[in-house]
């Protein structure tokens, strides 16, 4: 695969829909081309102490932050046409319904490859877990900052690239 956009969320609770962040890495050609990275204000707009913990994020931070909708239009083009690609891809595109959904946004039906089920298949029981940090080294990338979501996202870009 060398066209797609690899996507990832950071979500403030348990509800899909409470994006809080947001991280694009786009591919042409097999290169990075763009990348994108915004804080959410989340739907519903409240942090569990769990998330917190993963993240790092609060609402000290998203408190100013722009709704999904406003930072969905500076995305949306920058991804049209493309497959999306994400690491347990069942989460971040339950995550894109669901605020599509919470504001009453068309869906327009993005199709999504997995870089979770592709290191399974690719790699097995070699690995130890299939974890993000722990598939991105096996593919010979550095992830540093785990559970950001753009340089999660740029992770999930690189695994693509090497086995998808």
């Amino acid at each position: 695969m060398q066209d797609f956009a690899a996507i990832d969320f950071e979500t403030a609770n348990g509800t899909r829909s409470s994006v809080c962040s947001v991280g694009v890495v786009v591919v042409r050609g097999g290169k990075v081309v763009d990348s994108y990275y915004s804080l959410i204000r989340p739907t519903p707009n409240y942090y569990a102490w769990f998330c917190q913990q993963v993240h790092g994020l609060s609402d000290r931070d998203t408190n100013t932050a722009r709704r999904f909708p406003e930072v969905w239009e500076e995305i949306e083009p920058m991804i049209e046409g493309l497959t999306l690609v994400a690491h347990n891809a069942r989460f971040d595109e339950g995550c894109l319904k669901a605020v599509h959904e919470a504001y009453a946004l068309p869906y327009p039906g993005y199709c999504f490859y997995d870089t979770l089920a592709a290191s399974r298949r690719t790699f097995g029981r070699t690995l130890p877990n299939h974890q993000l940090h722990t598939t991105a080294a096996a593919c010979g990338y550095h992830l540093e900052q785990h559970h950001h979501a753009l340089a999660d996202a740029e992770a999930c870009a690189a695994i693509a690239l090497k086995i998808l």
